[in-house]
């Protein structure tokens, strides 16, 4: 397989509402920046949960993840942020960040879509023009499999052997049928539960090292937030607000 490259367009956007300030989202930021990608991502969860409407957080937080080679979860952190935006040039970015997640997957049907979606919103983009034309050649080379019609090509022979396989399966279906009815019945006295003794999955789909050093990181900037709150208490001066970004 020819080697191939994806330009990312993992650009960190920087707007804060002027009338409610979001003073996590510009420390995220700046984690981000330093490759704290871990601290960046915690970050950005607690500025989407304290902000949920908006874009920014929830877009930011699929660069963090997708940084950590989370493909899949980057994927909801980006349909999140484009659920909330009504923007060209936000809907762009996420697009195209979306292209890049399903040609990871190497699912090229939907990275076609997701590139075309990008150039609609900025069709002077070069980058998400290049990545397009790979998706679609991509796609060509590795079609679906429900593309492939694969029963065009049967002759009449082959589908006369099918026919009658199907029709011994079904006769012989119905006579093992009969047999395993009654011991079915002698096995459910002796099966266990299904998932005695198994681990149970992580819904989240987070390995649990991850979701511990997530718990972490946040435990972390709520501790510091709260001390510094309580420090201002004791001093009694005023906070001093935040730049807008």
């Amino acid at each position: 397989m020819k080697n191939f490259i994806l330009y990312m367009l993992l650009t960190l956007s920087f707007v804060v509402s002027a009338q409610e300030k979001d003073k996590t989202l510009p420390k995220a930021n700046e984690e981000y920046a330093q490759k704290k990608f871990v601290d960046a991502e915690a970050n950005f969860r607690i500025s989407h949960s304290k902000f949920p409407k908006r874009t920014v957080a929830p877009y930011n937080l699929g660069n963090a993840i997708y940084k950590q080679n989370q493909i899949a979860e980057a994927k909801f952190a980006y349909a999140t942020a484009l659920a909330n935006t009504k923007s060209r040039a936000q809907k762009h970015k996420i697009f195209h960040n979306l292209g890049n997640v399903f040609m990871k997957e190497k699912n090229y049907t939907n990275a076609v879509e997701a590139y075309k979606n990008a150039l609609r919103n900025k069709p002077s983009d070069e980058e998400t023009r290049y990545n397009y034309a790979l998706a679609k050649k991509k796609l060509k080379e590795n079609p679906p499999k429900d593309d492939k019609n694969k029963d065009k090509n049967k002759d009449k022979d082959k589908e006369k052997k099918d026919k009658e396989k199907k029709d011994k399966d079904k006769k012989d279906g119905e006579k093992d049928k009969k047999d395993d009815k009654g011991d079915k019945d002698k096995d459910k006295k002796n099966e266990k539960p299904k998932d005695e003794g198994k681990p149970k999955p992580n819904p989240s789909g987070i390995s649990k090292q991850r979701t511990e050093n997530l718990l972490d990181a946040v435990n972390n900037e709520e501790k510091k937030i709260q001390d510094k709150v309580n420090a201002q208490k004791v001093k009694g001066k005023p906070v001093q607000t935040e730049k807008d970004w």
